[in-house]
């Protein structure tokens, strides 16, 4: 059967109708044309406000140069060329796709992302062939039931609209393995979500989900589940029990405890981070032996415990921004390739050694296992035990050169903590977990020795000068307040290289930062930025670490693919479209280098 058959026999409409000539000004006819031979058409990025008719029946209707060319060669016989299986629309203004739609039934991949599409036709059922459907970032609020008659349908990418709800039966999609649910409003996943039994990724993040449904532990060959950025508060045990999975990410919910993983012995990456759990213990890490990163950063976690040691096969491991005090000297035995520690009150290592990096810091651990053996122990004991109701923390100034104030919710620092320094060496300053409204005049007597300053988790809402004067500062940590803003004069802090500034009110990257040519590491998660200067970021040679995670950032300026130094780049929980989470995940090099080769030439 011809192919003019084939479509005649489908369509009544059909017949010979000559290919509509007002199509020419929205599609080019060498498009088309190639799409006849290709079976691929792509119109993406024409500002089109509709699909011109010549697109829907380009299966259908007598080609133009039909008309004007009656001997044709073998490679232009149109009524033999190939049906159109890949249709590309995306980045377009179209608000809705009509019922014609059902005239490229041989349709595999539909690509309609970044419209303003509100709905979907009716008209989609009748994409039996369908493998691929990528209609994310538009405006839907709801799905066709019919959707669920698309029976070889592989890939289902639904992330960024409007959902509240997953219409029933989407478990008769069998054969889906890829599904993008993402950054929508579900509040609720639906129970026979289970019966998706073929799933190999499912992406749930950033919706408002309260809880997970235990029967979707049945989906046996799911390997990367993704619920970051929801309202969990607890996760069900069952999951414990999925064999297959791989890649699990829980950030940003409101955990208190992690789960134990007894089945899960494929699971490589693990991230927990930016929720509430205040215990690590043994149970939970004596089954994951293929994890290779682990993620706890911003929690509320006291301590690691030994056992951390049986994770022989982990690269990456970020403890920032938790409450350790101290670590075993057994974690210098793992083979890291990455350990992030900023943000701790850590007592018995020295912020010079963890400056220097992973391998350093995991060279002293190994030291102090062969070197002092329990009497480092006792050391570390004693950082820990020392009564929080003491007045001052002697053991602290005299052998640790810490002075140590910190969770007394106090309103100011009495005048005996610095009569206490009296001759001593004092390098650390912890005055964290107070409700300090200004920083203490009298830190300034400590100006020619402190390299390390701990005021998060209190209430300041300006930097005094008095800090400014600190010349030796290497660490300042001030996460957790109220601050909008920092002064000129932190520019006098010429040896400052990390800054902690995460969990503030800043509605940009403040000024003064990029005229302090030693900052090594910049931490200003969670607030408002909107914006930042790429050029005057490339001048700050030193940078290897920016945490802009959860900001109000729309757009990432491509110049900063130019900071070639930066090791370390985090821009998740932002609003911006582009760079896509795919090339996030890749990890900092890759965002670099897409941004680089979006720089206007």
């Amino acid at each position: 059967m011809s192919r003019l058959q084939r479509v005649a026999g489908r369509d009544p409409r059909a017949g010979f109708r000559p290919e509509r000539r007002d199509c020419t000004t929205s599609v080019p006819q060498g498009l088309l044309k190639a799409a006849r031979r290709s079976g691929q058409l792509n119109l993406s990025g024409r500002n089109l406000s509709e699909v011109p008719q010549c697109v829907w029946r380009i299966n259908v209707d007598i080609p133009e140069e039909a008309n004007q060319n009656l001997s044709f060669s073998s490679a232009e016989r149109w009524w033999e060329q190939t049906d159109l299986t890949k249709l590309i629309i995306s980045n377009n203004k179209l608000q809705s796709l009509t019922d014609d739609l059902r005239l490229l039934p041989a349709l595999t991949v539909l690509d309609i992302h970044d419209n303003q599409l509100t709905s979907l036709p009716s008209a989609l059922r009748e994409l039996e062939n369908l493998q691929k459907l990528n209609v994310s970032h538009n405006k839907l609020k709801m799905l066709p039931e019919e959707i669920t008659n698309l029976k070889n349908l592989k890939g289902l990418y639904l992330q960024h609209n409007e959902l509240t709800y997953i219409p029933e039966g989407f478990e008769q999609l069998s054969n889906l393995e890829d599904l993008d649910l993402s950054s929508n409003r579900l509040s609720t996943v639906p129970v026979s979500f289970s019966s998706l039994s073929s799933l190999i990724r499912l992406n749930l993040s950033s919706n408002q989900l309260k809880s997970l449904p235990a029967e979707i532990s049945k989906m046996k060959r799911l390997k990367h589940l993704d619920c970051n950025s929801n309202l969990l508060e607890t996760i069900p045990p069952e999951l414990a029990g999925m064999e297959s999975l791989e890649l699990l990410y829980l950030r940003r919910n409101k955990l208190r405890f992690l789960p134990e993983f007894p089945s899960c012995r494929l699971l490589k990456e693990l991230h927990v981070g930016e929720n509430q759990i205040e215990m690590l213990g043994a149970e939970h890490l004596k089954h994951l032996n293929s994890i290779l990163v682990l993620d706890l950063r911003d929690n509320k976690l006291k301590s690691v415990p030994d056992e951390i040691t049986v994770l022989q096969s982990l690269e990456r491991l970020d403890l920032s921004n938790n409450d350790i005090s101290s670590l075993p000297c057994s974690l210098g035995n793992l083979h890291l390739k990455f350990l992030a520690l900023e943000g701790n009150p850590l007592r018995t290592i020295r912020r010079e050694i963890i400056n220097k990096g992973t391998q350093e810091v995991l060279k002293y651990l190994r030291s102090k296992i062969k070197d002092d053996g329990p009497s480092q122990d006792s050391v570390t004991e004693t950082a820990m035990t020392l009564p929080s109701e003491s007045r001052v923390n002697m053991h602290a100034i005299v052998a640790l050169k810490i002075l140590d104030y910190s969770d007394k919710q106090a309103p100011f620092i009495p005048d005996e903590v610095f009569d206490a320094v009296k001759n001593n060496i004092i390098t650390s300053v912890n005055f964290s977990k107070n409700q300090l409204c200004e920083i203490p005049k009298r830190i300034i007597e400590l100006k020619e020795m402190v390299s390390d300053v701990n005021l998060s988790f209190n209430k300041l809402s300006f930097i005094s000068l008095e800090l400014c004067m600190l010349q030796k500062l290497t660490f300042l940590d001030l996460r957790n307040n109220f601050l909008s803003s920092l002064p000129e004069e932190m520019k006098l802090l010429i040896r400052l290289q990390t800054i902690n500034l995460s969990f503030n009110r800043f509605k940009m990257l403040p000024e003064v930062l990029y005229h302090i040519s030693t900052l090594e590491t910049i931490l200003i998660s969670n607030n408002q930025v909107g914006s930042l200067d790429a050029l005057k970021m490339k001048m700050m040679e030193n940078l290897s670490t920016l945490d802009l995670q959860n900001n109000d950032l729309l757009q990432i300026p491509p110049e900063l693919g130019n900071c070639v130094n930066l090791r370390t780049l985090l821009l998740d929980g932002n609003p911006f479209r582009v760079p896509r989470a795919t090339i996030l995940m890749k990890g900092t090099a890759a965002i670099l280098e897409y941004l680089r080769d979006r720089i206007p030439t």
